[in-house]
């Protein structure tokens, strides 16, 4: 189908942007058209950077006509109060992760967007890319027969000795669960289908974090967030799940994701890239087999889940990266921390349809055929 360009206003110029700026060209569906930020000297420098028309304040922005899309490029603490802003204004949202932090923020919006018949979607968008699809493509087409349990390891030592903001994930809204299990779980929910309860163990094994890069060496930070979350999660499909999320270890060999099937075990890449390599083994010895990417998108998409929820408002189909998808993972990170506090199972409220798998065959920033 014929598509049109979609206006995009974007709210927040850190990190992220600059990602999100240079891969949206790709996709003809995205057209941005204005930038801000708080620091309207960094909008102003995106701009020029990009080629993007104009920097301007948020209110200037939300109230522009042309505008069709706010994609929310704020900190986690700063995402509800955007989204609900933008889509007051009549827009629709896409969003970095998470969607909130606290769940009844995450319902505030999606009952907004319901209310105003506008779309609201959240990365992560790697489980769209071509490591991840191809995935998908060997579980639906029974390659290891029915899933019987996974695996999801995150595990380092934290982002003191690189980030130069890395104050953020010690706090509410960061932590290991927060920070990096958008894009496991996401990858989880996608290949299995929903997940049914959870228990969890959590704890702060350290009390400071001490940063070394070079601007704040030496700079004492305060840990209030668990920083070692481990769990299983069980699926309604039966598969159950163990993950451990952490910034507490040094060294493991421990793999990204793995799916174990009725025959055979499924090696997926790391849910925060687009590609890398997929494996099946199907034997019980021997070594496993490289699967070639059945799907486009292997290098850094960011911006695809926007695309494709910009193809999705001109067809009418539902859209992959969608806000309740990421409320049903919201569920899950507070679902392994309450279960520890409590000490018993968690069962979750939501649930969610997988999300459609991509067309195959399609030109690179197309979507739908």
């Amino acid at each position: 189908m014929a598509v049109r360009p979609m206006k995009i206003g974007v709210v927040g110029c850190g990190n992220i942007s600059s990602a999100y700026l240079e891969i949206q060209k790709r996709f003809p569906v995205l057209d941005v058209v204005a930038l801000s930020d708080l620091n309207m000297d960094r909008a102003g420098a995106q701009a020029e950077k990009y080629g993007i028309p104009r920097a301007c304040r948020v209110e200037e922005l939300l109230q522009d006509p042309q505008i069709e899309i706010i994609l929310n490029l704020t900190t986690p603490a700063a995402h509800t109060e955007v989204n609900l802003a933008a889509l007051n204004a009549g827009k629709h949202v896409y969003l970095e992760k998470p969607l909130a932090i606290e769940l009844e923020d995450a319902r505030k919006v999606l009952a907004l967007a319901k209310e105003k018949n506008l779309r609201v979607g959240c990365a992560p968008d790697t489980f769209l890319g071509a490591g991840h699809q191809t995935a998908r493509k060997l579980l639906d087409d029974g390659w290891i027969g029915r899933p019987v349990a996974a695996a999801a390891f995150m595990t380092c030592r934290g982002h003191e000795s690189w980030h130069p903001n890395a104050e953020f994930y010690y706090e509410t809204g960061g932590g290991p669960m927060f920070d990096m299990g958008p894009y496991y779980l996401t990858d989880l929910v996608q290949l299995l289908g929903p997940a049914r309860r959870v228990c969890g163990s959590a704890q702060k094994s350290f009390p400071t974090r001490t940063m070394t890069v070079d601007v704040k060496y030496g700079k004492v930070i305060p840990v209030n967030v668990p920083t070692h979350v481990a769990g299983t999660v069980d699926f309604v499909n039966g598969a159950v799940a163990t993950v451990i999320m952490s910034f507490d270890v040094v060294s493991s060999s421990l793999p990204c994701i793995e799916i174990y099937g009725e025959e055979g075990t499924l090696t997926v890449p790391n849910p925060n890239s687009f590609g890398e390599e997929v494996f099946v083994n199907r034997q019980r010895k021997g070594e496993k087999t490289k699967i070639p990417y059945t799907h486009n998108y292997p290098d850094n998409s960011r911006s695809l889940g926007l695309a494709d929820m910009a193809h999705a408002i001109q067809s009418g189909r539902p859209h992959r990266a969608s806000g309740e998808l990421a409320y049903h993972v919201l569920e899950l990170f507070h679902a392994f921390h309450i279960a520890s506090d409590i000490g018993k199972y968690y069962d979750v409220q939501s649930t969610v349809e997988r999300p459609a798998p991509m067309a195959m065959g399609l030109l690179p920033g197309i979507l739908d055929e």
